[in-house]
């Protein structure tokens, strides 16, 4: 299984990530995001009406992107043919969503036949307000 490149050491902090994964026979990329965490919801506890919820680590390891067509070039190369590299590290799903959309658009992915990405879905309002002293960082 191919690791993912630019980990960071301390996952922590983050929320998720834009990430490219790339075809080592063909130079073929495919440009996401993926979530480092999930809230996973349990029942309230007997008598009690308010439901338990416990942030837990998402499949992020394993995840090889959403397209049909890069699982069928992953099952007919293997995946030790494909690169998978995290392209910006993000604090919150707003982030994940906005940086994913930019390099997407950046890249022209919906152009250019060297990428798997056939759609580009993505919904946003305006930049929520920034906690715990974060910069709103301009540019890419």
């Amino acid at each position: 299984m191919s690791d993912w490149l630019n980990i960071p050491k301390d996952i922590e902090p983050y929320q998720g990530f834009v990430y490219c994964i790339i075809n080592l026979t063909n130079d073929k990329k495919y440009i996401g995001k993926k979530f480092f965490w999930r809230i996973k919801k349990l029942q309230p506890l007997k008598g009690r009406k308010n439901k338990r919820h416990f942030k837990v680590e998402s499949d992020w390891k394993d995840y090889y992107g959403s397209s049909p067509k890069l699982h069928e070039d992953i099952d007919k190369y293997g995946v030790d043919c494909f690169e998978r590299r995290i392209l910006r590290l993000c604090k919150n799903k707003w982030d994940c969503a906005y940086y994913e959309l930019v390099e997407q658009i950046n890249q022209s992915v919906l152009f250019k036949d060297e990428y798997y990405n056939e759609v580009v879905n993505v919904r946003l309002r305006k930049r929520p307000n920034l906690k715990n002293g974060e910069k709103i960082r301009k540019g890419v």
